[in-house]
């Protein structure tokens, strides 16, 4: 599944989540294109590695195994999505969707497990952080004592 199909997952799950009486408030270019920001690096790039050593930093390994893994999906409160991806972050996505951070945080809770779980099957994570060598790579820097 390419990137622009697994934000678009996200895109519809976050509307779900906060569009609940359907007023089509949101749109889904606009959800779309904050979640791109939102999940990319420096560059510009989706950079879902970069969220994984985050929620390790944070003591949330569990949580990201249980996305990368084909089971269910372990939920994630607003709290610890802030953890992840920084207050600031969350505020600029927010901003750009016009709502306040603890709104945004909400429609997050069900759209970023589902992103990195579709991220991590058929291999696109691997493409996503440089194939084999940059999987064992990342999986040294979560797992390493």
């Amino acid at each position: 599944m390419d990137m622009n199909s697994i934000i678009q997952i996200g895109a519809q799950l976050f509307k779900g989540q906060l569009d609940k009486d359907h007023d089509g408030q949101l749109g889904m270019t606009e959800i779309s294109s904050a979640l791109m920001g939102l999940f990319a690096n420096n560059q510009g790039q989706m950079d879902i590695g970069s969220l994984l050593n985050n929620m390790k930093g944070g003591d949330l390994m569990a949580m990201a195994a249980s996305w990368l893994g084909d089971g269910p999906n372990q939920a994630v409160q607003p709290t610890q999505l802030s953890q992840i991806f920084g207050d600031d972050k969350i505020a600029a996505f927010a901003k750009q969707l016009g709502l306040s951070p603890e709104k945004a945080l909400t429609g997050l809770t069900q759209a970023v497990p589902a992103v990195v779980d579709k991220s991590s099957t058929g291999g696109s994570l691997l493409d996503m952080v440089g194939g084999v060598s940059g999987a064992i790579n990342l999986a040294s820097k979560l797992f390493a004592r």
